[in-house]
């Protein structure tokens, strides 16, 4: 099982709306549990592997995911709200000791990172599918984010 049938597996129970899955193969076993608090935690683990030589893993590489864009219908309805396309861990910032992507005020055009998402050991970076102002960061940095939960209004004026 590669890392994309892993996410979209994981979009798939989210928005299913079930409490817990469970997945077993060969070698691999997966628990994707929802909480009461619309809180997801994700644990994979690896299956033993009985008589079975040690190998080497190939690292995977993050590939950029394209951010989903929806527009809210409220005081806010002149913004764009750019919402997380997978859920995981938000950074504002690509390293703790780097300045954030972007902040308030900071004017984005398509294809610019705007944070990063960290899910199950890779660190996904979000770009922007529309250009504008950045006008509010809805989300902390380092905290967990759900599937389609908004991360920035954007003024696209």
């Amino acid at each position: 099982m590669d890392i994309k049938e892993i996410q979209n597996l994981i979009k798939f129970v989210a928005k299913s709306g079930a409490s817990e899955v469970k997945l077993e193969m060969e070698d691999v076993k997966i628990t994707i549990k929802t909480g009461s608090e619309k809180t997801e935690t994700t644990i994979v683990q690896a299956a033993p592997m009985a008589n079975m030589p040690q190998m080497a893993a190939a690292p995977i590489a993050a590939q950029p995911i394209a951010a989903p864009v929806v527009e809210k219908v409220d005081e806010d309805a002149k913004y764009i709200t750019v919402k997380s396309p997978i859920i995981g861990t938000f950074y504002r910032k690509p390293a703790p000791d780097k300045p954030s992507f972007v902040e308030v005020g900071s004017d984005i055009k398509v294809g610019d990172t705007v944070c990063v998402i960290e899910a199950m050991k890779l660190f996904n970076e979000i770009e922007s599918e529309v250009s504008g102002k950045i006008v509010k960061v809805l989300v902390d940095d380092s905290s967990p984010v759900e599937f389609d939960q908004p991360l920035f209004l954007v003024d696209p004026s």
